[in-house]
């Protein structure tokens, strides 16, 4: 309990409390009919959005809660333990994706029509920067923005967007200038219903609640209002958040990891084996140790960079290394917490089978262990700085 009383407060252990047993009531009941249909009923996103889980870390005036980063870490933790990685990842897509741009781009009038009805869950956001033919290389885009009179001329597509099929309102980064490369990006919204926008629902190994989308922009014309931010900054704005969202899948592959940990563990109290409970056995006990050890180190990496973060420090190389480490170990102490059910763990009535499909996710989501390598590779061997963008707002 250390740990938790150096970041989290009695307040704090009130509202994991209560998130958990929202959860537990309200979502628990319907994950396997919405893993089963891939469609997350709209009622849940009114109740999460009633009961101010959207609004977490916005301002009060869009009917936030205007509450500290750890809040934010219990209500990623939380949702891992549901075990729908799909559910969670459709929850704190919309949550820390769409609403983290619309909060620092978006202008007041953008932030009073979809910032407020995104905390409320009137509205489902989605955030598309990654297409079809490069995924990591954001600078690499090919979705164009034509200026034409007061509005804007889309063309192009984005993939493996989450919520990218049942959102109402997209933030879509686009090339403005694309004779500038990665500094001619600009980031836009719009709504849905906007003319020319497809999407088709891609069938995943894993996080099967949620809808993940490849999207089509056919000549979609929206107002020059909606441009985000400033004009080509777009990719300085996406490298900034990218800290944040490194962070969030750090945080939320230790909540896994630990939650797969204590299954295992009351699994290994109660089966028995050659006349002795299984965690008995030296094998499995250190295997089990190993892994318990691994994710307490990830863990207590994670809460130190979310204070750091939380106090606005610029974590960058912190929050990627939290990213390569952490969903790494997830899918090494899940894929041994599944041996440790033995025929069980293969079956999908218990909760292994699942969490090693959607953990595996982990290290290919939100920037590929490989391009996270060399982004600290260029950090700390070339001493290169990623400076946050500055908004003249």
């Amino acid at each position: 309990m250390a740990m938790n009383n150096l970041y989290f407060t009695e307040a704090h252990h009130l509202f994991r409390e209560s998130f958990r047993d929202f959860l537990r009531k309200e979502v628990l009941p319907h994950i396997e009919k919405w893993e089963k249909t891939g469609t997350i009923e709209r009622f849940i996103w009114k109740k999460m959005g009633d009961m101010g889980f959207f609004g977490i870390n916005y301002a009060e005036k869009y009917g936030g809660l205007n509450l500290d980063l750890f809040y934010t870490v219990i209500f990623l933790e939380e949702l891992q333990r549901i075990n729908s990685g799909g559910f969670a990842a459709a929850m704190w897509a919309h949550a820390y994706l769409a609403m983290t741009h619309l909060n620092a781009e978006g202008s007041e009038a953008h932030k009073e029509k979809y910032l407020t009805a995104s905390i409320s869950g009137d509205m489902i956001g989605c955030l598309c920067v990654t297409e079809p033919f490069g995924g990591s290389d954001v600078a690499g885009m090919r979705t164009t923005a034509v200026k034409e009179g007061d509005n804007y001329i889309i063309n192009g597509s984005k993939t493996f967007i989450t919520n990218g099929v049942y959102s109402d309102y997209l933030i879509v980064a686009a090339k403005t200038n694309p004779e500038l490369g990665n500094k001619g990006i600009s980031i836009f919204i719009m709504d849905r219903n906007a003319p020319g926008i497809s999407a088709t629902k891609l069938d995943k190994l894993g996080w099967r609640a949620s809808d993940t989308g490849e999207i089509a922009f056919d000549n979609v014309t929206i107002p020059e209002s909606n441009l985000m931010g400033e004009r080509n900054k777009g990719f300085a704005y996406i490298m900034q958040h990218f800290a944040s969202e490194r962070l969030i899948m750090g945080i939320n592959a230790h909540a896994r990891a630990e939650y797969a940990l204590e299954y295992a563990q009351q699994y290994m109290a109660e089966r028995h084996a050659f006349g002795k409970a299984i965690n008995k056995f030296q094998a499995l006990r250190h295997t089990f140790a190993e892994g318990y050890a691994d994710m307490l180190v990830c863990k207590s990496f994670n809460y130190a960079i979310a204070a750091r973060l939380d106090k606005g420090d610029y974590v960058v190389k912190e929050a990627t290394i939290s990213k390569l480490k952490s969903t790494k170990m997830a899918d090494e102490v899940i894929y041994n917490c599944l041996q440790f059910l033995g025929g069980y763990g293969y079956m999908e009535e218990y909760p292994l089978a699942r969490m090693l499909r959607d953990s595996r996710l982990g290290p290919i989501g939100g920037g590929t262990s490989e391009i996270l390598r060399e982004i600290i590779a260029k950090m700390v061997i070339d001493k290169k700085d990623y400076k946050p963008a500055v908004t003249d707002k």
